[in-house]
């Protein structure tokens, strides 16, 4: 509920309401449509408060942040995915010189 993570992270539920618009979080809704956050939602407050106030990056920043954040895990998952097809197919052409030889 927003009220109690608002109070978790010592801001504004406006504030938060406002990081929603922004798209920096989003939280998901009960069926009454109530904001429900996730101790994943909390934590990505204390990295934008983080941001905010202790490095002084304005919240445009700390949007291109998450999203190069973001960028770097979906390159990370398809290097590891080209590194397990490479290493298959080094296996098979192993095999198939071991074969030949």
């Amino acid at each position: 509920v927003i009220s109690v993570a608002a109070r978790m992270v010592d801001l504004h539920p406006q504030t938060l309401r406002y990081y929603e618009r922004m798209g920096l979080l989003q939280p998901h809704r009960s069926r009454g449509n109530r904001r429900l956050y996730s101790p994943r939602d909390i934590e990505r407050l204390r990295a934008i408060i983080r941001l905010v106030d202790d490095l002084g990056v304005n919240l445009a920043g700390v949007e291109v942040i998450f999203n190069m954040r973001r960028k770097m895990r979906e390159m990370q998952e398809e290097m590891e995915r080209n590194q397990q097809e490479f290493e298959a197919e080094i296996a098979r052409l192993r095999s198939l010189l071991d074969e030949l030889s």
